[in-house]
């Protein structure tokens, strides 16, 4: 899949393509089946399918310094994610302040005609866009008219009655129901980055970890887990256990994803992991010594082998 950062990278093999805009936060099972009629209506016309989203999202452009919403997927997750439903390109647009004051014509005119010459687009009844969102399907409706592209609206996808969305997703996951995120997900959450070096201090207690560098991804739950953990260009899932928040025990204050591999000794550093979370095994708590932390790692090591053992179909490379 083409990834097409900004406007002027798109090249003429990339236009006269069906398009859908979004977000995608989570690529949950609604946006993907929004994407299979994306790529469907591209088939039939013998066209590129195309993605329109936006780097950073709107909410964490918009959000106050520190106080950026929870997201589901990083880009490369989202990138993965996307390419795996088969799209022939991704184009992300950076959402600055340029973009957030250009109105809705003139986003319509600067991408869909001028950019990708659009031949089919796909939004939701809701989408709304532009600055200060006042463009709609109404205004795109009168596009597609006057420029000759043919719209389409994409319908509502439910789950047990409700609307399927990255906001159900956001409140399972910050609720801990990692089951239930699945049945939105289609897949286990998990989330993918390099390596780095943390402060190494699990090498003096017994469980080195791999420091997955989570930069300003700002995940939406946090605890202790049971996870695997996947190297890139691999289809091993290595068991593990994982720490997602800010290790008060060691006065820690900065968001942080920390990876202990049961029975592995190999050094990660510097490789991209996918980290898959199966299973809460306890919040984060703020231990009164160092021997109380290496005891609870213990117990959560116990526990996750526990887990791994009554669930043993996780760990085929099939997943």
């Amino acid at each position: 899949m083409d990834l097409i950062r900004g406007l002027h990278n798109i090249r003429s093999r990339h236009q006269s393509c069906a398009a859908t805009i979004g977000n995608f936060d989570g690529v949950h099972l609604g946006h993907q089946r929004v994407l299979q009629l994306v790529r469907e209506e591209a088939s039939r016309v013998g066209v590129r399918s195309c993605v329109i989203s936006f780097e950073p999202l709107p909410a964490e452009f918009f959000a106050p310094e520190g106080k950026a919403p929870h997201r589901l997927t990083g880009l490369r997750d989202k990138y993965q994610q996307i390419k795996k439903q088969g799209i022939d390109q991704l184009l992300l647009l950076p959402f600055d302040q340029q973009l957030a004051s250009t109105d809705a014509a003139s986003f319509v005119d600067k991408v869909l005609i001028n950019g990708l010459a659009i031949n089919h687009l796909l939004v939701g009844d809701d989408f709304k866009f532009g600055r200060n969102r006042t463009g709609d399907f109404n205004l795109l409706q009168g596009a597609a008219d006057q420029y000759g592209f043919t719209i389409a609206r994409s319908p509502t996808h439910s789950e047990a009655g409700s609307r399927i969305s990255s906001t159900r997703v956001r409140q399972m996951l910050e609720s801990g129901d990692l089951q239930q995120s699945v049945s939105l997900l289609g897949r286990p959450y998990a989330i993918s980055g390099r390596t780095g070096y943390g402060a190494q201090k699990g090498r003096t207690i017994g469980f080195p970890t791999a420091n997955i560098v989570l930069g300003n991804h700002n995940p939406p739950l946090r605890g202790v887990f049971a996870v695997t953990a996947t190297r890139e260009n691999d289809t091993t899932p290595l068991p593990g256990i994982a720490n997602l928040g800010v290790k008060p025990t060691v006065n820690g204050s900065r968001l942080s994803l920390e990876v202990h591999l049961l029975d592995y000794e190999a050094n990660l550093y510097g490789e991209i992991l996918r980290v898959d979370f199966l299973h809460k095994l306890r919040n984060e708590h703020k231990f009164a010594s160092f021997d109380e932390l290496k005891q609870a790692i213990a117990n959560d090591e116990a526990n996750a082998r526990t887990w791994f053992a009554d669930h043993p179909a996780v760990l085929s490379t099939n997943n």
